[in-house]
């Protein structure tokens, strides 16, 4: 499974490849060596989730901004 390591503007900043019993625990245990920093600090600067979890709030986060965009004239089944 792939996991991102995704900093506060929501921008993938490194990606592994880890098999899926591993989960976010394990893949945020990688990304906080790869960091060399404590937790709390990390924490403070990056978000471990799966490639698929990021792309679903992407997407979400998209529909969301073009809603409040052009509001709800668009949405035809509305009354």
């Amino acid at each position: 499974m792939k996991y991102v390591l995704v900093d506060r503007g929501d921008n993938i900043v490194n990606t592994i490849e880890l098999a899926s019993n591993v989960g976010i625990s394990g893949a945020r245990t990688y990304f906080l060596g790869v960091k060399k920093i404590d937790k709390k600090e990390f924490d403070k600067l990056w978000r471990v989730m799966t490639e698929t979890d990021y792309r679903r709030i992407k997407v979400n986060d998209e529909t969301h901004r073009e809603y409040e965009e052009f509001g709800s004239w668009l949405d035809i089944e509305k009354s």
